[in-house]
């Protein structure tokens, strides 16, 4: 099937690299709603684009989308190319992956970005596949300059400080390649046991899925917003392109916990293993007098504690909330890459030499079982003397 897709420009060769430039970020929105990922990426889509000297474009996908456009620059995009169709009101792979590669065939950016969202993720892979270049899934982190890069590793990785001042060049087909213009991806890898950072040397655009959550949101600029220039895309899409219909819509109403939106989280790990049911109950009830939500360690969800929505860490959800509470979570390296830029950490874990309290702003050495109702009491007690 892939061999019969023809796109809008037919001379597109992915692997002219000179030919493409400027950074791009799908912006994802649902029934006329932007998907706050896509402010993220746009937020770190204006670093990669100023590290590179390029233009920041968002593609605005859908019907009658277009004053969505605004927004989108208000968090740093130069400009907003906008594909409007009736058949793109819903979202299908099909209508989708035609568009978004027609117009990165005539437009061609050196970089693309997908938040990794249900669709982003059925639809980086197929779009990757038709413009014959790489895909790095799942992305927690993004650097092209070097010397930023390389603070990253110091910070992140056990390398030794020789290998990260020698790093300049990669092997490619054999020949030394020169990096510094490469987007460098990374993302867990081995169960979230590692971290790999991949490029793309031979072919453009450079493609990343991105966790929602990881990067951070920059401040709404309304000055951005009025300047950023909006371009109308000419869509050639018809029913005969489509293979999927979508009849109907219809919502499910499932109750998930919201951790990346929460101002409070606490969480629980394998310090609740002699008491599974009661560690939950105390997480519940701490996170009800803050006004908060209860979260989880891989141990936590792999065990069936709790549910995978539940997950904090490097293969869950990265958070950023006012207060994180760590109720008996050692607190390894693939945890801590998922909470460590909490405002404040208070950890509660009864081995002193617990990794997590290397990072913990507050640090309980005890019993989470004997500690975290001292903690309900005290912050009953602090709101009732308000």
């Amino acid at each position: 099937m892939l061999n019969e897709v023809k796109l809008a420009n037919p001379n597109y060769d992915s692997s002219k690299i000179e030919e493409f430039k400027n950074v791009w970020v799908f912006c994802e929105q649902r029934q006329g709603q932007m998907m706050s990922t896509s402010y993220e990426l746009i937020s770190e889509g204006r670093k990669l684009a100023d590290e590179l000297g390029v233009k920041l474009c968002g593609l605005l996908v859908g019907d009658n989308v277009g004053d969505l456009a605004e927004s989108i620059g208000g968090y740093g995009a130069d400009e907003v190319i906008v594909c409007d169709h009736p058949l793109l009101k819903n979202y299908t792979t099909d209508a989708y992956a035609k568009v978004i590669c027609d117009v990165i065939s005539e437009m061609k950016p050196e970089a693309f970005l997908i938040g990794a969202t249900n669709i982003g993720r059925d639809l980086g892979p197929r779009c990757a596949a038709r413009l014959h270049t790489g895909l790095c899934a799942d992305c927690t982190h993004l650097d092209v300059d070097m010397p930023i890069y390389k603070d990253f590793l110091r910070g992140a990785s056990t390398l030794p400080e020789a290998k990260i001042d020698g790093m300049a060049t990669a092997k490619v087909m054999g020949k030394d390649h020169d990096v510094s213009r490469d987007l460098k991806m990374t993302r867990p890898a081995f169960g979230g046991n590692l971290m790999a950072t991949i490029i793309c040397p031979r072919f453009r655009p450079s493609m990343a899925t991105v966790r929602p959550g990881v990067m951070k949101k920059a401040a709404y600029d309304e000055a951005k917003a009025k300047a950023v220039k909006v371009t109308k895309y000419d869509v050639k899409l018809d029913a005969a392109d489509l293979q999927t219909e979508v009849v109907e819509v219809v919502k499910a109403a499932k109750k998930l916990v919201d951790l990346i939106g929460a101002d409070y989280i606490v969480s629980v790990g394998r310090g609740i293993s002699k008491d599974v049911e009661g560690g939950i109950k105390l997480a519940h009830e701490l996170a009800d007098v803050l006004g908060g939500v209860v979260g989880g360690s891989r141990v936590a969800i792999d065990s069936g504690w709790l549910t995978a929505d539940h997950q904090v860490g490097q293969t869950g959800k990265t958070v950023h909330p006012k207060v994180y509470v760590a109720l008996g979570i050692s607190g390894s390296i693939q945890h801590k890459a998922g909470m460590s830029e909490s405002e404040c950490i208070i950890a509660v874990n009864k081995n002193d030499t617990a990794p997590i309290f290397e990072i913990a702003d507050y640090g309980i050495c005890g019993d989470l079982f004997k500690v975290t109702p001292m903690l309900i009491e005290a912050v009953r007690a602090a709101k009732a003397a308000k």
